[in-house]
């Protein structure tokens, strides 16, 4: 059983570079084409194939309710073909034109994958039938014979390429090897397998695997620390056309097939061709309020129409921001079999220069000055942790890794970041590959207010040690809850552990500037600190500054308060509101000094998320010392109402009401509805010209389920005066 080269391939291969004896095999899509009869010299007259054992039909037991899919747990594809997991056995029937003699007739498996398949590349997969099957390795067994057909139990290796193959029956003869044709329906998904325990993936728990793997809705969390919002996103990893669409992913990142078995490769390669930069990716960013030619990153309520729409048009959709590029990219990991999850990590840095410093340059009068300043804080950052064992890495780094697909700083080269083992961000194991610096940074820096004196020195105001990364969470394990896993990427504040995984992170070369403590001498006897009451959007609200003298000397300070609209990604658009005033602070008490804000100054320039952004900068002028501090804030946004009508049953024709009341004091112009619901229907939008002020829109929507069991409505509205605004419904879908 060599392995064959086809003569008539020959002649279509490339031309070959000198480097390579055959040209690179990374396209899933490509097939080559395997000769039905292969001679092994003169074929004798009166030869007649027929007369060998010849194959007359395969069953693949393929369909969701028989064995294969159920005990691969692939039941949930909307795929008319065989689906498995590595490392486990699968079943066949082969039915021959006459009863199989096995002291005469020889026959064996062939799976192959790519356009230059080739054995020591696993692109190539002859397997014989034998008597015993080793866990983790190919190999297969009959397992039953009657009549002409035999069953087969089939196992796969456990480190195999994950991708679609093709399936062929060889039957040995006396003067060559006959083969069964091409037939696209006997083709064979393998996916990863984390119910297998030799399979990098492997997760132990089965609340886990359901809720990472196998759940197709889940939650983004977003607003800022101090008032959490959330919504749920469409996954749809089992939707129809959505593992093709992934796989070309892979195609498209020119992915090896022969490294398609490594999760490690696998979520570094993709996660750069998730963003359109430097490689056409799937999603175009845009964090400019402008989103001409294209759906608002707050439009979607899944990945599903982003991967259709990019697998048939081949370029970038547009357009996404963090919590996007993150929803597709855990579907394509859950799709594949990784277990995945989104996270948001709230107050992230985005530190330019990686020195775990973020640094905020203050003018004389005290407001921030936008040129000098480059670093900034998001409101929140969402990312994706995936679960893989890291045989690169020293013993004790697998486990979840940290990967991201939303375009912040290049790696290698590349847009992309990880994967990076969340174990060794906590400990300041920075070393290890890839990009762990960058998101250790996100999780740990330090945000410097310094102050330009008129001769150029550097003044430093204030060192605030705790506002980035107080708060990474992600959706609870079988529930819609909140999980806080910062515990997972950082000690608690100010303990000796977190001490040493910072002097960790340094010696391995994260860079940290030491600030002298004859420049930075903070006034220690006042606090001050502010407080935003909490506003449904269109609404008027207020600001409470508030000081506590500590010292028994009378101080005055001249306090400036700035409001800017900004984007959640912590870049300024405008500032709508300037105050400054003088407070007189009382030796040993507090006093508290309200600013309104008024919805006139603010609801011309709002964005998406509206988002807000205070500084608030006292000078005590008796000692000339400056104090600052800085909040986001983000407005009541109003929600859509889902409701059904009648009976939910499988198959069965059901209702769904979306309704919104327009909160504004205007009215709004040209707004999408979106609707979704994985299992229930596919995306429907609706387009309206307009909404006057206090009206209510009305849209319903027929629809016929196709799976019983809980799912979930996801809705969104968009229009350019408001965004970000959803509702979603749980409903139980009957059996019918």
């Amino acid at each position: 059983m060599s392995e064959t080269t086809n003569t008539n391939e020959e002649k279509k291969k490339p031309s070959l570079n000198g480097r390579r004896a055959v040209p690179s095999n990374n396209s899933n899509d490509e097939e080559n084409e395997v000769p039905e009869i292969e001679v092994f010299g003169l074929i004798p007259r009166g030869f007649n194939p027929k007369d060998y054992l010849h194959v007359v039909d395969i069953h693949m037991f393929k369909e969701p309710h028989e064995i294969n899919k159920q005990q691969h747990h692939t039941d949930k594809y909307y795929s008319p073909k065989l689906i498995v997991r590595r490392g486990q056995l699968f079943q066949i029937q082969i039915d021959f034109n006459r009863p199989y003699k096995p002291e005469t007739d020889q026959f064996w498996l062939e799976y192959l994958i790519g356009r230059y398949p080739q054995q020591n590349k696993g692109t190539y997969i002859p397997i014989p039938v034998d008597d015993v099957l080793k866990p983790g390795r190919w190999g297969a067994e009959i397992t039953h014979k009657e009549n002409n057909s035999v069953r087969l139990s089939i196992m796969s290796s456990a480190t195999c390429i994950v991708g679609k193959f093709r399936l062929y029956i060889a039957v040995w003869t006396p003067f060559g090897i006959l083969r069964t044709h091409r037939n696209p329906a006997t083709d064979t998904y393998i996916l990863f397998n984390p119910w297998c325990q030799e399979d990098a993936v492997y997760l132990d728990d089965e609340k886990e695997r359901e809720e990472y793997v196998l759940n197709d809705v889940g939650i983004v969390f977003h607003g800022n620390i101090n008032d959490i919002k959330l919504r749920s996103w469409s996954y749809g990893q089992f939707e129809e056309n959505i593992l093709d669409a992934c796989l070309f992913l892979m195609d498209k990142a020119e992915l090896e097939l022969s490294g398609r078995g490594n999760p490690i490769k696998i979520c570094r390669v993709v996660s750069a061709v998730i963003n359109s930069r430097d490689d056409n990716g799937v999603i175009a960013g845009s964090w400019d309020n402008a989103y001409t030619y294209g759906v608002a990153p707050s439009a979607w309520t899944g990945s599903v129409d982003i991967l259709l729409e990019y697998y048939s048009s081949k370029q970038p959709v547009r357009y996404g921001q963090c919590w996007v590029f993150a929803g597709v990219f855990n579907t394509f990991l859950r799709c594949l079999g990784i277990p995945a999850r989104l996270v948001t990590n709230y107050s992230s840095a985005h530190d330019n220069n990686a020195n775990l410093q973020l640094d905020f340059f203050l003018d004389d009068k005290g407001e921030v000055d936008t040129k000098l300043t480059k670093d900034s804080v998001w409101n929140y950052h969402c990312w994706n942790e995936a679960w893989m064992t890291r045989p690169d890495l020293p013993v004790g780094f697998g486990g979840w890794q940290a990967v991201d697909g939303t375009p912040q700083e290049t790696s290698d080269g590349m847009y992309r970041c990880g994967p990076a083992s969340v174990q060794a961000i906590k400990h300041g194991h920075v070393c290890f590959q890839f990009d762990a610096p960058f998101v250790y940074a996100e999780v740990n820096s330090d945000i410097v207010y310094l102050r330009r004196e008129k001769n150029g020195t550097q003044v430093i105001e204030k060192i605030d040690t705790t506002h980035v990364g107080q708060l990474i969470v992600t959706k609870e394990v079988g529930g819609d809850g909140m999980m806080e896993i910062t515990e997972e990427y950082k000690f608690q504040e100010g303990s000796e552990e977190e001490r040493l995984a910072l002097e960790t992170a340094v010696m391995y070369g994260v860079k940290k500037q030491t600030t002298q403590d004859t420049m930075y001498q903070p006034q220690t006897d006042v606090d001050m600190d502010f407080q935003v009451q909490k506003a449904v959007l269109g609404s008027d609200f207020k600001v409470t500054i508030t000081f506590r003298n500590k010292s028994h000397n009378y101080y005055t300070a001249t306090t400036y308060l700035s409001g800017n609209i900004v984007f959640y990604t912590g870049v300024t658009k405008n500032e709508f509101k300037k105050h400054s005033f003088s407070a007189k602070l009382e030796p040993s008490s507090s006093s508290a000094f309200d600013v309104v804000i008024k919805s006139s100054e603010y609801l011309s320039d709002l964005l998406d998320q509206a988002s807000f952004h205070f500084f608030v900068t006292a000078r005590i002028n008796e000692t000339g010392k400056t104090l600052a501090t800085q909040k986001a804030t983000v407005l009541e946004i109003p929600t859509l109402k889902i409701k059904t009508q009648g009976e939910t049953v499988a198959g069965k024709e059901m209702s769904v009401t979306v309704k919104f009341t327009n909160p504004l004091k205007k009215t709004l112009d040209n707004v999408t509805l979106r609707l979704e619901g994985p299992g229930v229907l596919r995306t429907m939008k609706k387009e309206f010209r307009q909404i006057p002020m206090n009206s209510t829109l009305i849209w319903e929507v027929k629809c016929i389920p196709e799976r019983p069991g809980l799912r979930k409505l996801i809705a969104s509205l968009n229009c350019d005066a408001l965004r970000h605004v959803y509702g979603e419904l749980n409903v139980q879908i009957q059996k019918p």
